[in-house]
């Protein structure tokens, strides 16, 4: 299918489900949360985030998964506000305390094809959950502007699966985090103890959605699922747990990145378990752990 073929099919989708998307934000159901404030008339919930998307940044970024940085850099906007309350976000000042600029659906279609007009392999949406319906509004005119290049949904995990569907048909490229199994350590770090039973339906919907990565002559991702496993101190993320889910209940050729840079940031530093930087050995631990379950496609950062 070509490239503009694929994209009138996602205009058509698009077009089909924005007045649904939008529909939600008056009583608001889009994350796990389940807030159910007016967001169209203002109301905030525990995203922080009111009937406007926030844009923190948008440009090629180049520390990104090799299959999305390519040559010329992944196209990221990062937005504002986030649906979890992670306690040790790198990207606090975005995430938790909202710095950035409100945009329309215009200036932020503007923004998306500005990084293709650069160079840039695909558009990495960073941390979109609570902001769907002005993504989708925005694909719309990006897309009759001559937007075609794939769509990256990059989040922390912690999804509905019925606002995922609205997006089938629309995202090339799923990359959510998959951060702890234990109801308690992240209801205690990220104030989400279901975390963990909503990422197991996000994973499964997402695969359905798009199956397991797909790279181009290039090596660069054109359609998939990426996930993203962050190795914390002292066992608290509990790769176990996660890489046998994935094993057996994704696919054990999910692409996988296991990542060592977890740092004490923010808050960490009034929880001891997480106020340290991993050892080697933590590290090599969790990638004999997701070996162990059949997992072929480790990336270790």
């Amino acid at each position: 299918m070509s490239s503009f073929h694929k994209s009138s099919v996602k205009v058509d989708i698009l077009k089909e489900r924005v007045e649904e998307a939008y529909g939600i934000l008056k009583k608001c159901t889009l994350c796990p949360r389940e807030c159910g404030v007016d967001r169209l008339a203002g109301g905030k919930g525990f995203c922080r985030t009111g009937r406007f998307a926030g844009v923190s940044s948008a440009f090629g970024h180049f520390g990104e998964e090799p299959p999305l940085v390519g040559i010329h850099g992944s196209g990221a906007v990062f937005f504002t506000g986030c649906s979890l309350g992670c306690v040790f976000c790198q990207n606090y000042t975005i995430s938790h305390l909202n710095q950035g600029k409100i945009v329309s659906e215009e200036e932020l279609s503007g923004m998306m094809l500005m990084l293709q007009e650069s160079g840039c392999h695909n558009i990495n949406l960073v941390t979109p959950t609570h902001v769907v319906p002005q993504i989708m509004k925005a694909l719309i005119t990006a897309i009759d502007k001559g937007l075609n290049i794939p769509l990256v949904y990059n989040t922390g995990g912690y999804e509905s699966v019925e606002t995922l569907r609205m997006l089938d048909g629309v995202i090339d490229v799923y990359m959510p985090d998959a951060k702890f199994s234990d109801a308690d350590v992240s209801g205690k770090l990220a104030d989400a103890p279901d975390y963990f039973v909503k990422l197991k339906s996000a994973l499964v919907e997402m695969h359905r959605q798009v199956g397991d990565l797909e790279v181009d002559e290039r090596g660069i991702a054109a359609r998939g699922l990426i996930i993203r496993h962050l190795v914390m101190p002292g066992g608290t993320s509990d790769v176990g747990e996660i890489m046998k889910f994935i094993s057996e209940r994704v696919s054990k050729n999910s692409y996988i990145n296991l990542m060592d840079q977890y740092r004490p940031e923010f808050r960490a530093g009034h929880f001891p378990e997480i106020n340290r930087r991993i050892t080697s050995a933590e590290f090599s631990g969790a990638v004999d752990i997701a070996a162990g379950y059949g997992l072929v496609r480790l990336q270790q950062q």
